[in-house]
């Protein structure tokens, strides 16, 4: 099943069951779309353009909370997934806090910047992590 925006039920589970004290990491799974589906046709660009101008525009707002892009590259295969499975590109971005990534994703310049993220993506995955071992 295709998702791009996070539930609010799921969103709420996370934040509840992340320790508050300690950096976050968020694994980005990323499935462009070939066309960027805007509601406004003069923005029209391909889904990778559109996803570099939410990068772009969203920096700021990534920055002003304390966290960064830790790791950025492109998927070359699956070795352990479903076979239609597939992703074009892999981000990791590391936030001090989970308080300080929901502090980000509820800013009005985030809000602002959004939409770009949301034309541009067929699917995503958005999975919190934390440091430590079973």
């Amino acid at each position: 099943m295709a998702t791009v925006d996070p539930s609010q039920e799921e969103l709420k589970k996370v934040l509840q069951e992340t320790p508050k004290d300690q950096p976050v990491v968020m694994l980005n799974l990323l499935r462009f779309r070939d066309q960027a589906e805007y509601k406004d046709a003069s923005e029209a660009c391909s889904g990778r353009d559109a996803y570099k101008r939410y990068m772009r525009e969203a920096a700021e707002c990534v920055t002003s909370v304390g966290a960064e892009v830790i790791w950025s590259g492109r998927s070359v295969g699956s070795l352990i997934a479903p076979p239609d499975e597939s992703w074009d590109q892999v981000l990791l971005v590391r936030y001090p806090s989970i308080n300080a990534f929901l502090a980000m994703i509820e800013s009005p310049e985030y809000k602002g910047v959004l939409k770009h993220r949301t034309a541009a993506l067929e699917d995503s995955r958005l999975v919190a992590n934390v440091e430590g071992g079973p």
